[in-house]
C-alpha cells in the first residue's frame, strides 16, 4: 500500500484531448439544459432550470476527478466549460429575452379572483391539496382570498390576497 503517487505529473496530465473534453461538456450542458426545460417547473425544487443543471453537471465532473479518471486537469476544464456557458447563457439570457423564454419557464397562473384554473395545475402536476398547502404557508386559508397565484418559472408558488381580504 502506498501512500504517496510515484507519477505527480500524471495526476496533472489530461488524459482526454481539449477539445473533445470542451465538445462533451458543451453537449452535455445543453443537453440537460434542454431537457430540464420540458419538465415541468416544480421538478426541480426552487432552484432556476440553469442554476439546478449547473450544480448537478459540476457534482458530477467533481466527482470524476476523484473516481473514475486520473486526471485532475480533465475535470478542470469540464468545470470551467460548465462555468463559462452558465455565465454565458445567463449574459446572454439578460440581453436577449428571446434567450431568456427558451431558458427559463414564464409564470403559469394557477388561480384567477379566488378561482382554481385547473387546466394550467393539471399541466403542472399541481393538485388542489398542493396549492392550499403552498398558501397556509403565506398565511392565506382560503383560495376565495386569492386575487391570483403563479408558479413561477423556478417552480415555486406565490400568490397575492386581494385586497378587501383582512
Amino acid at each position: 500500500m502506498t501512500f504517496i503517487p510515484d507519477d505527480w505529473a500524471g495526476i496533472f496530465q489530461l488524459d482526454t484531448a481539449f477539445l473533445e473534453l470542451f465538445v462533451r461538456s458543451s453537449a452535455l450542458y445543453f443537453g440537460i439544459l434542454a431537457l430540464m426545460r420540458l419538465m415541468p417547473r416544480r421538478a426541480g425544487g426552487e432552484l432556476a432550470t440553469m442554476d439546478l443543471v449547473f450544480v448537478v453537471l459540476i457534482a458530477q465532473a467533481a466527482a470524476q476527478a476523484l473516481g473514475d479518471y486520473s486526471s485532475i486537469s480533465g475535470a478542470i476544464v469540464i468545470i470551467i466549460t460548465f462555468m463559462a456557458w452558465d455565465y454565458l447563457v445567463n449574459v446572454l439570457s439578460y440581453h436577449l429575452p428571446f434567450l431568456e423564454r427558451l431558458t427559463s419557464a414564464p409564470p403559469l397562473q394557477v388561480i384567477r379572483d379566488g378561482k382554481l384554473l385547473r387546466r394550467n395545475m393539471r399541466r403542472e402536476f399541481l393538485t388542489e391539496e398542493e396549492l392550499i398547502s403552498h398558501l397556509r404557508e403565506q398565511g392565506i386559508d382560503d383560495v376565495r382570498n386569492v386575487k391570483m397565484a403563479h408558479i413561477e418559472g423556478e417552480g415555486k408558488i406565490t400568490a397575492v390576497r386581494k385586497e378587501n381580504v383582512n
